[in-house]
Order: C-alpha cells, then sequence, then structure tokens
C-alpha cells in the first residue's frame, strides 16, 4: 500500500495528500476477535495506519496531510502528530443554521490549534461563523449573481485577524445551541499584544448590547481597539477596563455579528490599578 500510494503522489506531484474515512469501523474490529481477544484488530489496525502514515512523511518530508475521516473521526493525538483535519466536521452549514459552526469552533479551538473547514457564507454572520485557522471557500465564482467585493471583503477580514488563531483562546460565553442569547470568542497572542474577538448575536436574542470580558491582556497597558465593520471607529482602551469593564457592542439587527481586533499600544501613562 505505502509503495502503491508513493508511486501516485511520485508521478502526479501531488504534496497534499487527504485520507478521508466515512465509515464506523469498530463493529467490524469487534467481529473479527475472538471473545478473549477483542481489541487485538484495532491496535493492529491503528498502528499499522501510524506506519503507513511515517513512511510517507520520510519519503516526502515536505509533503501536507489533511485527515478528514468524516469530520473529527480522526482528531486523536498520534495523529494531530502527523495531520491536521482541513474539515473538521461533515457537519456543515445548515441552511439557517449558523450555531452548530459557531459551537464546533468554540469546542474544537480548546484543544486543537489548527482546523479548517468549508465557507458557503457571504453574509458576515455565516461567514464568521464559519471562520477557522483554515478556510476553505466554497462560493461558485461562475454565477452571475456572486457578490465578489462580499467574498473579497470578508476574506481581507480573515486575513487580518488568522495569524491570532496561534495563540491562546478564551471562551467568552458558554456552550449554548439556543438561539435567543450571545456567543463569543477570543483569540489572543500575548507575545505579541494582539488578538481579536469574535461576537455573535443570535436571531432570537432580544438584547441590543452585550459587555465581554476580555481575558489574557495586559492590565496596565493601553490598546487599540477596532471594529472591523465600522472604518475609523476605533477605540484606546487599556487592558484593565476591557477585562474588568468589558467591550461593548451594540448589534441592533438579528441575527448579526461583530468581528473586533486589538493591539497592544503601551503602557498607559500613570496607571495606577486597583489591587
Amino acid at each position: 500500500m505505502t509503495d502503491h500510494i508513493d508511486k501516485i503522489l511520485n508521478e502526479q506531484g501531488i504534496d497534499l495528500y487527504r485520507q478521508d474515512f466515512n465509515m464506523p469501523p469498530l463493529d467490524y474490529w469487534r467481529a473479527n476477535d475472538q471473545p478473549d481477544r477483542q481489541g487485538i484488530s484495532e491496535i493492529r489496525y491503528v498502528t499499522g495506519y501510524l506506519v503507513y502514515w511515517d513512511e510517507l512523511r520520510r519519503r516526502h518530508p515536505n509533503m501536507l496531510i489533511d485527515s478528514c475521516a468524516s469530520g473529527g473521526r480522526r482528531n486523536d493525538i498520534d495523529t494531530l502528530r502527523r495531520a491536521v483535519p482541513l474539515l473538521r466536521s461533515d457537519y456543515l452549514l445548515e441552511p439557517g443554521e449558523p450555531i452548530s459552526q459557531q459551537v464546533q469552533t468554540l469546542g474544537i479551538a480548546q484543544w486543537i490549534p489548527f482546523f479548517g473547514t468549508g465557507t458557503s457564507g457571504v453574509d458576515p454572520y455565516v461567514f464568521r461563523s464559519q471562520m477557522t485557522p483554515a478556510i476553505i471557500t466554497s462560493w461558485d465564482l461562475r454565477r452571475k449573481d456572486s457578490d465578489t467585493e462580499a467574498m473579497r471583503r470578508l476574506v481581507k477580514q480573515w486575513r487580518m485577524v488568522a495569524p491570532n488563531y496561534y495563540g491562546d483562546f478564551y471562551p467568552l460565553t458558554s456552550y449554548s445551541l439556543s438561539n435567543d442569547v450571545w456567543g463569543a470568542m477570543q483569540f489572543d497572542r500575548p507575545e505579541v499584544g494582539e488578538g481579536f474577538v469574535e461576537i455573535f448575536r443570535r436571531s432570537h436574542s432580544p438584547y441590543e448590547t452585550a459587555r465581554f470580558k476580555l481575558q489574557g491582556l495586559d492590565p496596565a497597558a493601553s490598546y487599540a481597539v477596532n471594529n472591523l465593520d465600522i472604518p475609523g471607529a476605533n477605540q484606546q482602551l487599556s487592558g484593565h477596563e476591557l477585562m474588568t469593564q468589558g467591550l461593548e457592542i451594540q448589534l441592533k439587527r438579528a441575527p448579526d455579528s461583530a468581528l473586533v481586533s486589538y493591539k497592544r499600544l503601551g503602557s498607559v501613562a500613570g496607571a495606577k490599578l486597583p489591587n
């Protein structure tokens, strides 16, 4: 098998190898084992597939591996040492149902630093619900009604904040599938003093304004805070303010979203923080 795939990679000049796996294997493993040997087929399979990947990586040291596996079926530690899930789940965006994408990010970002998914919406609320460290745009540019300006704007915003995915992650709201609440997440790189917050007012939330207390900032530093939807609406706030009073966001429509970036400017002159 290794020689066969290696031959194809060389002949076709392939440098990104995707291995999908759209089936639940457990019943087959169990059926293959005697009652006193349950688990041995699973062990043999897993060790074999890791040896197979390791040899492919030895022969192709610069090759990337995408471990899709129906979305989420191979997000184990040993797989993640060798590959990344560029499609985090086969449960993609259902019409009018971006909440699943928001909570997928909230859950997976607490454990895995790099992952991806497909993006389909040109509405900022939908696109941001699907935003991940790696995005796979699935817009059909052949359509005459394609809003290419909106696409460019959304991708440009993603590129502005994407480096901050590789820092610390803070859920600013709890996990909820309810459509009458707000959701918010923060990605922060403390070593450079930058980060961003993505905020969602869901479709049935009655509240137009909410505050979110940011995490991991330098309380004695000042930060330039920029709402990417409102050109020129920059604020300068202290880390202490952002972490104690919180970041205030107003969204008059529901559903709607906000994407806010921030950058540390320096220590606040004469700052005296409470004990």
